[in-house]
């Protein structure tokens, strides 16, 4: 008898171990996926560079990372490198994924374990808030911001120019003004006038570029230009948004 009843204390001493370790592989890896999610939506989002149109700055296949964090507590500010959504006809409709490879990788960057290429998110530097009046070109080529000519070189690529289109703007109210790095490679503001002035709704941007993770040899932080830090481009600021231009043409880059 007491064999017996020691054979079953035996049997249910190693069920339970299974079980537990079951039940707890189910809620680390719950618990990750919840994590992760939280931390996509709230706090920080990867993606991939899928142009040459922020060249220097960001290479084609970079994987990037956008702080949303920090555009909720300090807003969007001149100069910051951001990711947004297209506003509407900046980008071709995006193709569906399909098949099981399709639908996994769009499951595992909804959680945040692969960067987005959704084909519908864009990458710019932001060069004027609302109120800002932005004008291209002066007699050097150089944009015109709030009445300051800008120092571009730090940031747009060695030896492009910036006047592929003529225009001179107020940005609207709710909207930021961008443009790409590789200005003759970039489809940005200055192709969209006709809506909002070329303004992207500040409700539409997703995050700030904070850093290149992706090579690891090429990992760097981004930051924001001191060219955009000249008290006299804030004391210029107006509020009237204004249109005064057509688009022209340039690259196709987005």
């Amino acid at each position: 008898m007491s064999e017996s009843v020691n054979d079953s204390a035996t049997k249910r001493a190693s069920a339970k171990p299974s079980g537990g370790l079951f039940r707890e592989v189910v809620i680390i890896v719950g618990s990750a996926l919840i994590l992760s999610i939280l931390v996509r939506t709230f706090l920080v989002q990867a993606f991939y560079v899928p142009s040459e149109s922020m060249e220097d700055t960001l290479q084609i296949s970079d994987r990037i990372i956008a702080s949303k964090i920090t555009t909720t507590i300090t807003g969007v500010n001149r100069g910051d490198v951001v990711v947004f959504r297209d506003p509407g006809g900046w980008l071709p409709d995006p193709v569906p994924a399909t098949g099981a490879a399709g639908v996994i990788r769009e499951g595992l960057t909804f959680i945040g374990l692969l960067p987005s290429n959704s084909g519908q998110d864009l990458v710019k530097r932001v060069i004027g808030v609302a109120g800002d009046h932005v004008k291209c070109c002066d007699a050097k080529g150089r944009i015109v911001l709030n009445g300051v000519a800008l120092n571009e070189s730090s940031f747009i690529k060695p030896g492009d120019s910036t006047d592929q289109v003529d225009f001179d703007i107020v940005v609207p109210e709710g909207t930021v003004f961008v443009m790409g790095d590789n200005r003759s490679n970039s489809r940005d503001s200055r192709y969209h006038l006709e809506d909002n002035s070329g303004g992207v709704p500040v409700g539409n941007v997703v995050g700030k570029v904070v850093a290149v993770v992706w090579p690891l040899s090429k990992f760097h932080t981004i930051g924001t230009p001191p060219v955009f830090d000249n008290p006299k481009i804030s004391a210029g600021q107006t509020s009237a948004p204004t249109v005064a231009a057509t688009p022209g043409e340039a690259g196709q880059g987005p």
